[in-house]
């Protein structure tokens, strides 16, 4: 196990009924508030309502910048770090899912920084202060709600890139279940295959022995994939939804992850697809992950393969080349049987077009080709993104 810093100090109310606490967070920071939510579901379920009306009686000055798209824009964090200027705003109140509360991130630092902010994206690391932030969670996905990484697409030049921030981590963030009562079907699927991608990227590493880090991995993927079905049948089953919204938060705090090396694989590959294609990221993933499993299958890493088939699913197979393949097809055939599409012409991709392209800057923007579980080159990606355009089977 490496070395690693763990300190996380995001103040997390977890729980029905913690709204009327908002106010007295707020104050510790200041009444200018900025309000930054997504494309107007919350004021459908009514969230919108309640906040405004705390905010009212709480006497704060309010400006609201909406319609913050699924893969956040760099025009909306410009638009947003202006608005904190011009407003001067004191705390920044997102609501919504991983894209508000990453955009509303960057634009925390953005109002800052002398950069213009897809220079502090291109940085990939922003060291500076930012205005403090608060999340009202309303999807179980990201993680975003209590780590400093944020993610933004640039649509002009087809980038989608990630940046991370000592100071981006929310200072309070609401964890309601409740809140993702109303959440779709098909949103709540891709949340979780993003919460089962952000355990199962961490899970293969490069580094051997960490079992704490692993045993815990393995028991928030089972979490998910015993609440997803769950979730789905029964939209408004509080403790199933409220075991998916504590797996995301847990996924990616830094709490399975630290102490291990090695870059991440189908993140950066998924980042092209949203990049030039604007699919939902957790589809992306699950479309991604079991074909990249059996990419990289072969003689060393089939025994954690295995493990994860063993563990995870509860194959009983004892040869692990036979059992990672069994456990990659159960990964498969779940993410099927939740509605995911598992093929990238039922996302609208129907060619490989830009697969190498997409590749060549899958490569440029990140370390998979050289720290990744295997590394990976831009043909072994191509090769991916191939496979994906038809149905799998791995046994």
């Amino acid at each position: 196990m490496n070395n690693f810093t763990f300190h996380v100090s995001t103040d997390i109310r977890f729980g029905k009924d913690r709204l009327n606490e908002l106010p007295a967070v707020l104050n510790t920071f200041g009444k200018n508030v900025l309000l930054v939510y997504g494309g107007g579901s919350i004021k459908k379920n009514g969230l919108y309502a309640e906040i405004m009306q705390q905010l009212t009686e709480n006497q704060n000055q309010v400006t609201e910048l909406s319609g913050v798209d699924p893969n956040p824009r760099i025009d909306t964090v410009r638009e947003g770090a202006k608005l904190c200027r011009d407003k001067h705003i004191d705390v920044i109140l997102a609501v919504g899912g991983g894209s508000v509360i990453d955009c509303s991130k960057v634009i925390s630092g953005a109002a800052h920084s002398d950069q213009e902010p897809w220079e502090l994206v291109l940085s990939r690391s922003y060291q500076g202060s930012t205005i403090p932030l608060v999340t009202i969670l309303t999807l179980a996905a990201t993680g975003s709600e209590m780590n400093r990484g944020a993610v933004i697409s640039n649509l002009e030049t087809k980038q989608k890139l990630g940046v991370h921030g000592p100071n981006f981590l929310p200072k309070v963030s609401f964890l309601d279940p409740t809140t993702t009562f109303s959440v779709s079907r098909y949103q709540t699927a891709a949340g979780s295959a993003d919460i089962l991608s952000h355990l199962i990227e961490n899970y293969f590493s490069t580094t051997a022995q960490t079992d704490v880090q692993d045993g815990v991995s393995e028991g928030l993927m089972k979490a998910v994939i015993k609440n997803l079905p769950i979730a789905l049948e029964t939209p408004d089953d509080y403790d199933a939804r409220a075991n998916l919204m504590w797996a995301s938060t847990l996924a990616l705090n830094g709490l399975t992850g630290s102490g291990k090396g090695g870059a991440w694989s189908c993140h950066p590959m998924e980042h092209e697809l949203s990049a030039f294609y604007d699919i939902t990221h957790g589809i992306g993933l699950a479309i991604l992950t079991p074909r990249w499993m059996l990419h990289v299958l072969n003689e060393e890493t089939a025994p954690k393969l295995a493990r994860f088939a063993r563990e995870v699913f509860g194959v009983q197979e004892s040869v692990s080349d036979i059992a990672a393949r069994m456990g990659i097809q159960k990964l498969y055939d779940f993410f099927e049987s939740c509605g995911i599409p598992m093929t990238l012409p039922e996302v609208g991709i129907k060619d490989d077009q830009h697969f190498e392209e997409m590749a060549q800057q899958a490569v440029a923007f990140s370390s998979i080709s050289k720290s990744a579980y295997v590394p990976l080159r831009v043909d072994d990606i191509v090769a991916i993104y191939q496979d994906a355009l038809t149905p799998s089977s791995y046994l």
